[in-house]
């Protein structure tokens, strides 16, 4: 042996020598008990289902989401450490933790061994009923996967459930529905819209829609509390001042995957950063003109006796402090638009008497009017105008305009469900010129008791498509007859068509000749309605080729959609302090839909 090999012989022994002293790290987790460790991977699988249901496990890990106790999520998550991770990036090497003795504290960092059963819970794998927990000592907190959206496949997260990860990008607030509720919000990479608001039904919304479900997922608050108190999101904590709106984003989010209902939910390890990039607004944009008119769906009001008495209704407020509330949100909002003639939909249908809705409404708005502003309704010859629950109501300031011929309704050949459209003519006192409004609410997209042609049909136009198209063929069949007795051809449907842009309620009466002013005049994708986290104009202006030669403006006010349905006027489900904190008389959130106003130089 020469001289060289013989040096690295000596070196290799003295090495080997040392290394026998050291205490080595074992191949792989060590438990208690000196059971089997089972890889968290092996227990998750490449499928949405675990292999292993139901039987006994021991597994380790680190704590990578610490979520126990009774107000928040009964448990705690796993991940296993960088050196245990599987090669197949199919498998999860998370898994949450189903604790709800809590019989060990533990702690985000903690490395931990348990003992417990493999479920599956709403789609979500977990070990439950713990027999044994073990805190082993400190450890790293295993890598953090990136995630962006959109995801690649509706099963793109399930190779994260219960891991630690985190969204590199900036996100959208998209749906604020169920903040108060749950505690959630739903964020995108950008705006949601409906399908059909922005793409022809059928494929061309089906490809929208599959887009659309790639691009979400949910902000948690790490509890499974209902009606949250106080409510975690804005982080300084919701109010009816300190809101947090579908339009503003998000960035920071990290946090644990996990699995609830059918959707993938972010359970957030830290508070991430919000940006209020969708401020509210004291005042509809400007849209010129020497006349100003406005659709606005006021969501169920209702009354009562008309008295004070007779809550609840069928409908809307359940006692007089509701209603109170609801009247003086909703004087704000209709007084802020500042409209010379105001369509209405969804407003109690009893009449027009001095006990009736629409007469409370109007007292309440020339009560908080302006000095010199007055305003007055619409009297149509019935008691009732059809047989919903509801209908639509046409107000008017008195100093600006007048109603001229006759006020009328179409019942004869409307199919049912949808309430009767209203028109009246009027003149503009300062220049003499007549136009005629024609507010409408059609029927709804809820798929109860639709069979046949108005079954939903999967094109992405809802239940009673059919329903609402032949509504608008007799509603331009209609005003062919001039209803009012004008022979002027200025005409303005407005009102709550309860159908997007794009679907054939709407394409119908623009192929007769009729202008989408929002569209005209908006800059974008518009919007009225939030559903789902999908924004889109369920509302419309719908000018007749003359009048929308005179049009100067089409905007929507904001003020509905965009916010959480917690800052209503409701009262249920709300603390002492919150039914305070949430609420203030402002116009935001007095309905769920946005009204329109839209200008005019009448000619």
């Amino acid at each position: 042996m020469n001289n060289k090999l013989l040096i690295f012989a000596l070196i290799a022994a003295v090495a080997a020598l040392l290394l026998v002293g050291l205490p080595q790290r074992p191949a792989g987790p060590v438990c208690p008990g000196g059971g089997e460790v089972t890889p968290i991977h092996t227990i998750q699988g490449a499928g949405p289902r675990s292999p292993l249901v139901g039987q006994s496990v021991t597994v380790s890990g680190v704590v990578v989401g610490d979520f126990q106790g009774k107000d928040r999520l009964n448990g705690f998550f796993l991940q296993e450490e960088d050196r245990d991770a599987d090669s197949d990036p199919n498998t999860s090497e998370g898994i949450f933790v189903y604790d709800r003795n809590n019989p060990v504290d533990v702690r985000l960092g903690d490395l931990v061994c348990v003992t417990g059963t493999v479920a599956e819970y709403k789609g979500l794998t977990e070990i439950k009923d713990v027999t044994q927990v073990t805190v082993r000592g400190r450890a790293p907190l295993p890598s953090a996967a990136q995630v962006t959206l959109p995801l690649a496949n509706e099963d793109a997260l399930e190779s994260v459930e219960g891991m630690r990860v985190f969204f590199p990008q900036r996100l959208t607030v998209t749906d604020v529905y169920n903040l108060g509720r749950y505690g959630e919000v739903t964020l995108s990479s950008h705006r949601l819209f409906a399908p059909t608001e922005i793409a022809a039904p059928g494929s061309d919304a089906a490809a929208v829609a599959h887009a659309n479900a790639m691009d979400r997922i949910v902000l948690d608050d790490g509890s499974s509390t209902q009606n949250p108190d106080p409510i975690p999101y804005p982080p300084t904590g919701l109010s009816a001042s300190d809101t947090l709106r579908d339009g503003d984003a998000v960035q920071g989010v990290q946090g644990v995957i996990t699995y609830s209902y059918g959707s993938y939910l972010i359970e957030p390890i830290t508070t991430p950063e919000f940006l209020f990039l969708n401020p509210r607004s004291s005042a509809p944009a400007p849209v010129g003109g020497t006349l100003r008119v406005a659709s606005f769906n006021v969501e169920n009001y209702f009354n009562g006796d008309g008295c004070g008495s007779g809550f609840p209704t069928a409908r809307g407020a359940v006692n007089l402090r509701e209603y109170a509330r609801q009247q003086d949100k909703l004087v704000k909002a209709l007084v802020g638009l500042r409209a010379d003639v105001l369509g209405l939909a969804e407003i109690e249908n009893d009449g027009y008497g001095p006990a009736s809705a629409i007469h409370a409404l109007v007292a309440g708005m020339n009560a908080a009017a302006p000095v010199g502003t007055s305003y007055d309704y619409v009297r149509f010859d019935a008691d009732q105008i059809g047989t919903d629950q509801i209908t639509c109501a046409i107000v008017y300031r008195t100093q600006t305009v007048a109603p001229a011929g006759k006020a009328a309704f179409l019942t004869a050949g409307l199919p049912e469900m949808n309430r009767p459209p209203l028109a009246q003519t009027f003149v503009q006192r300062d220049t003499g010129a007549e136009f005629t409004v024609v507010m409408n609410h059609f029927k709804s997209k809820s798929p109860r008791g639709a069979y046949g042609e108005d079954a939903d049909q999967g094109d992405g136009q809802g239940a009673w498509n059919h329903n609402r198209t032949e509504a608008a063929k007799a509603l331009l069949h209609w005003l062919a007859t001039a209803p009012t007795g004008t022979d002027d051809p200025d005409y303005l449907i407005i009102g709550d068509l309860n159908s997007y842009t794009r679907e054939d309620p709407v394409t119908t009466i623009l192929s007769a000749g009729y202008v989408d002013l929002v569209s005209r005049f908006g800059d974008g994708p518009n919007y009225t309605y939030v559903y789902k986290g999908e924004a889109g104009c369920l509302d419309h202006a719908l000018a007749s080729t003359s009048l929308a030669r005179q049009a100067t403006g089409a905007e929507v006010w904001h003020i509905d959609a965009d916010e959480p349905p917690v800052l209503g006027y409701g009262t249920a489900y709300k603390s002492a302090d919150q039914l305070v904190s949430l609420y203030r008389n402002d116009p935001y959130r007095s309905s769920d839909h946005d009204p329109i106003v839209i200008g005019f130089d009448l000619r």
